[in-house]
């Protein structure tokens, strides 16, 4: 694709990455550091591997200001291993765990709990921890608050919008995030526990899964997806540079804030199915005023190199994902897009009613 011409892609994950990074990941991808070979070849228990894994979590640890009772663990499994593998290390406690349902992730998480124990909607003050996600990818519904949890160790699964604002970590018990929305490539999920709920995995948690056996090795018990920890590292050194999370914040906000205002000023040809309070800034669904439409967006959308915007398949429609590495500028072409869109077909509709008329 041509440098006048590029692809801008707000796909819902796999997602971008920084242009920046990329660079970088490409000048070191045959020989990192003066090694001689690459992240991809390298021993996950040699030095300097073990400085990549130690440099990524001081660079989140800063970035978070994550206090020092907490673990920071790279696991495998993506967010649905993650459903598994937090009720299996938490439940314990007490044999319940209660869920807050609100989208398709939360939901798929609370019937994976109800294997390993008592998984609840209501509160329940013997509860081993308060479930929910902070943001539903699918459709379209972010947290815009921490909710209280009541003494009870609170688990939230922040997935599609880590490392898009700032919040206080010391609330949280555990937090689960896939690479893959906003910190990397596909293969690590983050999780970052308090070291007092380390001590409650289940007899049958699998050693992958146990969240102490892995923060005692560091995240080496078994091999890691050391290259994608390399790209995470870099990701959070962009970050740092860009001016950190109130840079990543101040810009969700102007890039959901622009896509929210042409949908909600477009007299119903475009439609959002979230309630204002609720709606997200990483992923935005909306639909046009008939499913033909949809599909005629998506197909002018890709032929200006606009892609991964189709909705995903329980809902359908369209669904733009604006996570940190998608640009102002980007969204700017989206929504200018949009318009034209919308007065093309606005003024078809109408001329074909004066026709049959």
């Amino acid at each position: 694709m041509s440098p006048s011409n590029p692809v801008i892609n707000f796909g819902a994950g796999p997602a971008k990455l920084p242009r920046e990074v990329l660079e970088e990941v490409k000048e070191s991808l045959v020989d990192y550091e003066g090694t001689g070979i690459s992240v991809m070849e390298m021993s996950h228990r040699s030095a300097d591997y073990t400085k990549i894994n130690n440099d990524t979590q001081s660079a989140l640890k800063e970035i978070l200001n994550i206090p020092d009772n907490y673990k920071i663990l790279f696991l495998q499994g993506g967010g649905t291993g993650m459903f598994a593998a937090v009720a299996m290390n938490l439940i314990g406690r007490t044999g319940k765990a209660d869920y807050v349902v609100t989208g398709s992730w939360s939901k798929k998480a609370a019937q994976e709990a109800e294997k390993y124990g008592k998984s609840t909607w209501n509160r329940d003050p013997e509860a081993s921890y308060l479930y929910y996600c902070d943001n539903e990818t699918v459709d379209g519904v972010e947290f815009n608050y921490i909710p209280d949890s009541q003494g009870v160790p609170l688990v939230s699964d922040m997935s599609s919008n880590f490392l898009s604002r700032k919040f206080d970590v010391s609330k949280f018990g555990v937090i689960i995030a896939g690479a893959q929305k906003n910190i990397g490539p596909a293969g690590i999920t983050v999780v970052i526990v308090r070291e007092d709920l380390l001590d409650y995995a289940m007899p049958i948690t699998p050693t992958v899964f146990d969240f102490k056996v892995n923060a005692g090795q560091n995240s080496v018990n078994n091999t890691p997806p050391t290259f994608v920890v390399h790209v995470i590292q870099r990701v959070f050194a962009w970050i740092k540079r860009q001016g950190g999370l109130a840079t990543m914040e101040q810009n969700a906000l102007q890039k959901s804030t622009l896509l929210y205002q042409e949908i909600d000023n477009s007299d119903g040809f475009y439609q959002c199915p979230v309630e204002a309070g609720c709606r997200s800034r990483m992923n935005v669904p909306f639909k046009c005023k008939t499913p033909e439409l949809d599909e005629q967006f998506l197909k002018d959308a890709k032929a200006l190199n606009m892609i991964q915007l189709k909705g995903h398949r329980l809902v359908g429609g369209i669904r733009a994902s604006i996570y940190n590495a998608v640009t102002i500028n980007e969204t700017i072409t989206l929504v200018k897009f949009m318009k034209e869109f919308r007065h093309k077909h606005s003024s078809l509709n109408a001329q074909s009613q004066i026709y049959l008329s």
